[in-house]
């Protein structure tokens, strides 16, 4: 294997135990499995890839991957998607707020930007790159919310490595500061990678948990909740969003590369 086509086109398959051909050209992207699971039980298909690092289901031109938490991770399944073309990526993704006086938990942010705080996104681009998502497709799952009846709120996120910082108040500090919406550990690295491997890629996020303030920081039981809650809602959305895509015969590329 020595060209990255090499590489992707047998890691991509290694990783996820689906074939090339099985993909859909239009792509769910989550860090949990109950993602998947709730996909394959309304499209009655099954699940691939039990034993992988990475879980797939594939229904009506639609893949979702459980791509796993964090930068590193969102880098990977980017470069390994460069394998099958997709028409559009799509990150359904939880985050914590942070702006208490705007957001709640089961609230839905759809990123204008974010901002790179992970690290992983410097080996791709210059940090001078600002990290923005298609905006043709956060078009339409803008569309699609209304849609649906429901709210949103645009901003940007600060995309952090790391998962254990609740405690310091310095980097709250730092977040007020900046005057991000949202923090989670993978939308910049998404972003960034796409726009590196000119693919088409956005972001809807699920506010999960408050971290600003103690009682908002997410446990077990708060965090099982929010799934009970939330996710169906959130799947629904962007299920809909890349089918509006799909139906309307839309292109959501934003840039001539």
């Amino acid at each position: 294997m020595k060209t990255k086509e090499d590489i992707v086109q047998n890691w991509l398959p290694r990783y996820t135990g689906t074939q090339l051909e099985e993909f859909g050209k239009y792509i769910l992207l989550v860090n949990f499995s109950g993602y998947v699971v709730k996909f394959a039980e309304m499209h009655k298909v099954e699940i691939k890839g039990y034993g992988k690092a990475m879980q797939t289901a594939t229904a009506d031109g639609i893949t979702i991957i459980n791509f796993g938490m964090g930068s590193p991770n969102a880098a990977t399944i980017i470069d390994l998607l460069t394998a099958i073309e997709p028409k559009a990526c799509l990150f359904l993704g939880k985050c914590g707020g942070l702006r208490s006086d705007k957001n709640k938990v089961g609230d839905l942010i759809l990123p204008i930007a974010a901002v790179r705080g992970e690290g992983t996104s410097d080996d791709y681009f210059p940090s001078e790159v600002p990290a923005l998502p298609s905006f043709a497709l956060q078009k339409a799952i803008s569309t699609t919310i209304r849609d649906f009846r429901l709210d949103y709120w645009t901003g940007t996120v600060y995309t952090t490595n790391r998962r254990v910082w609740e405690h310091d108040q310095q980097f709250k500090e730092y977040l007020r500061a900046i005057r991000c919406l949202a923090i989670d550990m993978e939308t910049a690295t998404l972003f960034i990678s796409a726009f590196h491997n000119k693919l088409s890629a956005g972001a809807l996020l699920l506010v999960s948990d408050m971290p600003m303030i103690p009682e908002g920081v997410k446990t077990s039981e708060s965090d099982s909740k929010v799934s009970q809650n939330y996710v169906n809602m959130h799947l629904e959305v962007g299920i809909a969003s890349l089918k509006q895509l799909i139906n309307n015969g839309l292109t959501v590329k934003h840039l001539h590369f």
